[in-house]
């Protein structure tokens, strides 16, 4: 298994937390995964793709920022069928806060990250389950694929790509699993995508919060 982190290497804030992602799983070779960003032109790499724009247009975050953030996972799931090999794959602000386990029974997709936003469900059971928490995932920071996942990602998202974590749901993909305990959450004190809308209901906003 491969793990990355997903960063802006041109920003400092994005590689001192990534760095922080690595070092809080020493276990594993966690590496820095350079981040697409607007500066890359992400509507052209989405056409390019053939990969339709029209899901990104929402109030809570800007478009640019989130196809980014989008082609930056999709990115990684076309890595992670050409190696053939399961991925896990971090969000900059990922932290683990307790062991993440070295071997996890899932099908092709599961989120390993505590929700980082919103109200949400706990599970009825330890171990992996469908997708509890909620009908999507609750944030895109933590999760293992596999490259059957993979592929099945990269086809849907010529049909409907959207916001990764809100992309990732069981309409789409009834197949979606969670792992609980949460071994890793959200430490996030900056976001590079969202507006203030899209920042009210996450659980670390508080005075001082930047939009970057």
């Amino acid at each position: 298994m491969k793990s990355f982190v997903i960063t802006i290497k041109s920003l400092e804030q994005s590689v001192k937390v990534a760095q922080r992602c690595i070092d809080s799983m020493p276990e594993y070779d966690v590496q820095m995964f350079s981040a697409v960003t607007p500066n890359d032109n992400p509507t052209e790499i989405l056409n390019s793709k053939e990969i339709p724009s029209n899901g990104f247009g929402e109030v809570y975050s800007y478009p640019d920022k989130c196809i980014s953030a989008f082609l930056s996972h999709h990115s990684l799931w076309e890595q992670c069928v050409k190696d053939n090999e399961e991925y896990q794959i971090f969000e900059h602000d990922a932290i683990a806060v307790s062991n993440v386990p070295r071997y996890i029974s899932y099908k092709h997709c599961v989120s390993i990250g505590a929700p980082s936003y919103g109200k949400y469900k706990l599970p009825e059971m330890l171990g992996t389950s469908s997708l509890f928490s909620k009908p999507y995932f609750p944030g895109a920071h933590a999760y293992r694929l596999k490259p059957s996942g993979a592929k099945l990602l990269i086809e849907r998202a010529k049909i409907d790509a959207a916001p990764t974590d809100v992309f990732l749901n069981l309409e789409r993909f009834p197949w979606l699993q969670e792992y609980y305990p949460w071994p890793v959450e959200a430490k996030d004190t900056f976001s590079t995508i969202q507006k203030t809308q899209g920042c009210l209901a996450k659980h670390s906003y508080k005075e001082g919060y930047e939009l970057l």
